[in-house]
């Protein structure tokens, strides 16, 4: 397939044998975007942070869509893909554990890595998703995971972009294909608050040992 490389920034830990957090931006961001979240949320980690290979209006994205709300599936799967490629190839260049990726996404970023979820279900460790929506629907062949791999999802209760019915429409299918997932229901919009930071840096805690 015609798979390109994604722009990327790397920030290994001490300890880079440790977790990496994926760090993946929303719509307009790019690979530095989310690099001072993971710092605050977990300093002992590897940082890697991708640039989505789409574009809006000039704005980077991890794939197209439709319509507000309304996602092109057929190219979530093609980027899923390539994402997925890339890192894997990426992780024998730098030398981090593929085995010990949690995506940390917000909006967009948080959708194509509910896509991983979704696609290569035992591929990452954990995810934390803000202010995510379930980025492909009908899916034939069934993504259960045996792992159980903890998963956390924060969602703005006065959020115009993301209607928290589906969101846990969402989470109740991540859970009956296995994942423990962790729903936060905040009361505000669709941009990160320090309630967000400090629910995340928390989870992580809890659920990972660098």
């Amino acid at each position: 397939m015609d798979f390109k490389p994604l722009q990327y920034i790397w920030q290994p830990a001490d300890n880079s044998n440790g977790y990496t957090l994926l760090l993946l931006h929303g719509t307009g961001g790019d690979e530095t975007d989310l690099l001072p979240l993971g710092e605050r949320i977990g300093k002992q980690y590897n940082l890697l942070g991708l640039r989505g290979n789409t574009q809006e209006h000039g704005m980077p994205r991890f794939f197209k869509r439709l319509g507000m709300g309304v996602f092109d599936e057929e190219d979530v799967h093609f980027r899923t893909h390539e994402m997925v490629h890339f890192l894997k190839e990426l992780s024998l260049e730098k030398g981090f554990d593929a085995d010990k990726l949690i995506a940390v996404g917000y909006s967009n970023g948080a959708n194509i890595a509910g896509a991983i979820l979704m696609l290569y279900p035992e591929l990452l460790a954990g995810a934390a998703l803000f202010r995510p929506m379930q980025p492909l629907h009908g899916i034939e062949d069934p993504f259960e995971t045996e792992k159980a791999q903890p998963v956390f999802m924060s969602t703005g209760m006065q959020d115009n972009t993301v209607v928290p019915a589906a969101t846990n429409a969402y989470a109740s299918l991540l859970e009956a294909n296995g994942f423990n997932v962790s729903l936060h229901e905040l009361e505000t919009g669709h941009n990160l608050t320090q309630q967000d930071i400090t629910l995340a840096s928390k989870w992580l805690g809890d659920s990972f040992k660098s």
